[in-house]
């Protein structure tokens, strides 16, 4: 069937009517003259701190004593590029420059100041995260090598991207932390607010749906197994009825605390104790002591045969 290019006559009827929408729905387009942080931009330079945090493992093959400085260096210098130019996007639009981008406000020299102390953060994070890579070798017996564990393991995708993250939102840095650890949670299926608090040595295993809201804070040697929310209670509202932010919702996990599959802890005011455990599947809204288990009563199990299930349903049906 040939297409019919008559129909393409409504195209510019229809292109009117969508582009009406955004007068009346203009808070969901940007249409200023400044632009925001690019998004492909922010991934290209979250993969390559990800190159410098573990090189040899993704990119670059061949690395030695002899080259990697050179390797290394020619990414840093793109990453000052990049975040300068990002970041300062990020500051002109939230302090509201969106029509007008000549302001008094220098605010590429301000990206530049504060890509240079994210930057210089660098060698610290290595040496953290390299605490969470042995965390995840001393955790999980059907591990292999740290090599496994960089290579393989989603957790440790996540924990990386959500530690760069965190130091950008400590600087006040608007947009750009969230855009990476959103990022993360696309590729890995675990959802760590950027504004999350973590100690060294964490670990999380297998990983899929565990959920670490932006006020929780955790502690170090810490372990949190698939399905874990650290969430939010409930939302206290002000006399309007919008949303109270800045105060802590999200719970606290003290060190050596192992959270197991499916547990869901809620509130600000809920602690967990150092070296407690709980158990898959608990519901917990309220603090436990240190050094205590929280398990749910073990449910009862039923079993039945084919033919019973089929005499049953014999039964039911000449009732």
């Amino acid at each position: 069937m040939a297409t019919d290019f008559r129909l393409k006559d409504q195209l510019p009827k229809l292109t009117q009517q969508i582009v009406q929408t955004y007068d009346e729905f203009g808070k969901i387009n940007h249409l200023g003259h400044c632009p925001l942080p690019n998004y492909d931009e922010i991934i290209a330079a979250t993969s390559d701190l990800k190159e410098i945090i573990f090189p040899g493992y993704r990119r670059r093959e061949g690395l030695h004593r002899g080259n990697v400085a050179y390797y290394v260096g020619d990414l840093i210098d793109r990453l000052h590029d990049r975040f300068t130019m990002q970041i300062g996007r990020a500051l002109r639009h939230e302090a509201g420059a969106t029509d007008d981008c000549d302001t008094d406000q220098d605010f590429e020299a301000l990206g530049q100041a504060k890509t240079m102390l994210f930057l210089e953060r660098l060698p610290e994070l290595r040496k953290t995260l390299a605490t969470d890579v042995q965390a995840a070798y001393d955790g999980d017996p059907a591990c292999k090598s740290l090599d496994e564990v960089i290579f393989c393991y989603p957790g440790l995708e996540a924990i990386t991207v959500y530690r760069l993250a965190h130091v950008l939102y400590e600087l006040d840095i608007p947009f750009i932390p969230r855009m990476m650890t959103e990022w993360a949670h696309s590729r890995t299926g675990i959802d760590i607010h950027p504004g999350a608090k973590i100690g060294e040595h964490f670990f999380i295993d297998h990983g899929t749906g565990v959920v670490i809201g932006e006020t929780t804070e955790i502690g170090e040697h810490v372990k949190l197994y698939q399905g874990v929310t650290l969430g939010a209670l409930s939302f206290a509202t002000d006399g309007e009825g919008n949303l109270v932010r800045g105060h802590k919702r999200h719970p606290t996990l003290e060190d050596r605390v192992v959270v197991y599959a499916n547990a869901t802890i809620l509130g600000g005011g809920t602690i967990v104790g150092h070296d407690a455990v709980v158990g898959s599947s608990v519901w917990l809204t309220q603090s436990i002591a240190p050094n205590t288990t929280v398990v749910l009563e073990k449910p009862k199990l039923r079993m039945r045969s084919e033919m019973e299930a089929a005499l049953t349903s014999k039964a039911n049906f000449e009732i």
